[in-house]
């Protein structure tokens, strides 16, 4: 974990090192003031020279002024550090988020992944900021101050020993038992996230079934199990203030207990005695930061894992060395394949033995369930195939580097996503560099140009967040549009005209066949007429082809879409 962690300061390792430089330089100062009050008492005013109080009295204004610097610039550097390592760390998770495939994301929830970006790196980036300053600064402080009271009276140093000893012992029984705690604490936190975000982007859903109060009990039982981990956690962390406490008053006892004594004994002198209660209390107050980063080291280390593990997640769908760049055309072949999601342990596809030739339409029809949506989502590699082989251009899809490929295939899904921006901003997706020819001519075949002249502001006209001001036939037809752009070799529309009516389906499937013979057309549909036009037609049912021909051969030889077709043209009747 530490390796992946570190390995993300890169520029900002010099701030790392820079940090700590400058605290000990601080502290350094801090220590050498209580030294020389204690001179200046005892060879000074004890002795009434004034010249030894006004040099000594100058030196030790020049370290305090020392120190305030040392230490303005050591705070300076660690929050660079810190900040610097928070972005770093949120770019590499996100880096890697973007390379996963879909069964990499199907280990990792939304909510957890939002999570893991946002408080366990705010978590992280506390604890480095501690660590780097404070946890420099302690020790260091605690170091010096005890070589000081040995110096002074090593008997008395003494005290301290017992006390590091009980207060060591006491941390470590705490941090063991606390972090288990916190590892449980962050997935409660993901469940949290993930009510949130249900409740928010389907809060029109939630209000069309008056479901608001179902929402706030969903709500507030994820809360309170948030809650109960962090007091089960804080049961245990609470302890560490007061063991704190009695290990100050037990240290300060001792030293005045045994100080006065040797007073009266002459074998010390009161600067010295007054030497000793600063480091007494450096020490201690060092001790009590050390405690207080040990909690937040305990609460980041499970934050860290969390990380570690998104940045350490390889993806599954690795390119070969020799990779391809180009896809040759638009044909297609499955060469006795089978599919099993990683977290299911059936097989979703079975033996699919399937050759589509370039600039083919390809209908795709089947019940709920039946894996038409697991069968195209192989030909981009959004998946791999578990047994067989997936061609697309007689190439395994394996062999092709995953950008060359994937912008030769693009996808409409039935829930696409509109991003936040212009209409244009979202088109521009398929095509960074088309120009407003290019943009109207795709909206066009996808039958998308005139309701987008219609709007306000045209193709300037602002998209809302998940695309909420348009309507679900609009926003498919944009998506539509956004895929023309890519100017694919094979464009899968995966139920993505669903809410459109017929005549515009109808009207999109004739611009495809008028517009881009050459691209090979795969139509997932639940309407026959969706796809009884389509060159040929497979028949899904559970995993497996049941039928492929014509909509005029099905009819004669395939039960299943003979009773899909008569069910719905009963229906239209």
């Amino acid at each position: 974990m530490l390796k992946t962690l570190l390995a993300e300061l890169k520029e900002f390792k010099k701030y790392s090192f820079l940090a700590p430089a400058f605290v000990i330089v601080e502290v350094f100062m801090e220590i050498l003031i209580p030294f020389l009050m204690s001179k200046i008492v005892d060879r000074g005013i004890n002795q009434s020279d004034m010249k030894t109080v006004v040099i000594i009295g100058i030196i030790m204004i020049i370290a305090a002024g020392i120190s305030l610097t040392a230490g303005i610039m050591a705070g300076n550097f660690a929050a660079k550090a810190s900040m610097g390592f928070a972005k770093n760390l949120r770019e590499a998770m996100f880096r890697n988020i973007q390379k996963y495939s879909f069964s990499n994301l199907d280990k990792y929830s939304t909510s957890g992944l939002i999570t893991r970006l946002t408080t366990d790196v705010t978590n992280v980036q506390n604890a480095y900021m501690m660590i780097i300053r404070m946890c420099v600064r302690s020790p260091f402080m605690l170091v010096c101050a005890f070589m000081m009271t040995c110096i002074i009276r090593p008997s008395i140093s003494l005290v301290y020993v017992v006390a590091i000893i009980f207060l060591g012992t006491a941390l470590f029984f705490i941090m063991t038992r606390a972090h288990k705690i916190f590892k449980e604490v962050f997935k409660k936190y993901d469940d949290l996230n993930s009510s949130v975000q249900e409740n928010i982007s389907g809060i029109r859903t939630v209000k069309a079934f008056v479901k608001e109060d179902f929402e706030i009990k969903k709500f507030n039982i994820a809360a309170d199990n948030v809650y109960n981990m962090f007091m089960r956690a804080e049961k245990l962390l609470v302890s560490n203030m007061p063991i704190m406490q009695f290990t100050v008053y037990g240290c300060i006892l001792s030293i005045s207990w045994v100080g006065a004594h040797m007073i009266v004994g002459g074998t010390l002198t009161t600067g010295q005695l007054m030497s000793l209660f600063t480091y007494t209390m450096n020490i201690l107050i060092s001790l009590m930061i050390i405690s207080m980063a040990f909690v937040m080291i305990s609460m980041s280390r499970a934050s860290g894992e969390r990380i570690a593990e998104v940045i350490n997640e390889k993806t599954d769908l690795a390119a070969p060395l020799d990779s391809i760049n180009v896809v040759k055309d638009g044909s297609i072949s499955f060469k006795n394949v089978s599919f099993a999601y990683k977290s299911g342990r059936n097989m979703c596809l079975t033996n699919i033995d399937l050759d589509i030739k370039s600039g083919e339409t390809i209908g795709i029809i089947g019940g709920t369930g039946s894996s038409k949506s697991t069968l195209v989502q192989l030909i981009p590699r959004l998946y791999d195939a578990t047994e067989g082989e997936v061609l697309v251009g007689g190439i395994n899809v394996k062999n092709y580097e995953l950008d060359a490929l994937r912008s030769s295939v693009a996808m409409v899904l039935q829930k696409n996503v509109l991003f936040s921006g212009t209409v244009r901003e979202n088109l521009l997706w398929g095509d960074k560099n088309a120009t407003d020819e290019e943009i109207r001519k795709a909206c066009k075949y996808a039958q998308a140009d005139d309701f987008i002249m219609a709007m306000p502001d045209g193709y300037d006209t602002k998209i809302e967040q998940g695309g909420s001001n348009v309507s679900g036939g609009q926003k498919q037809r944009i998506c539509i549009a956004r895929a023309l752009l890519m100017k694919p070799k094979i464009l899968i529309l995966d139920d993505s005209t669903s809410a459109v009516d017929t005549k515009t389906d109808a009207m999109i499937r004739k611009a495809f066949t008028e517009e881009i013979p050459d691209t090979t057309k795969l139509i997932i549909a639940q309407r026959i007429t969706s796809v009884q036009d389509a060159d040929r037609i497979i028949v899904m049912d559970d995993g497996m082809i049941n039928g492929f021909g014509t909509h005029e051969e099905l009819l004669k030889t395939n039960d299943i879409y003979r009773e899909v077709y008569e069910s719905q043209m009963k229906g239209d009747e």
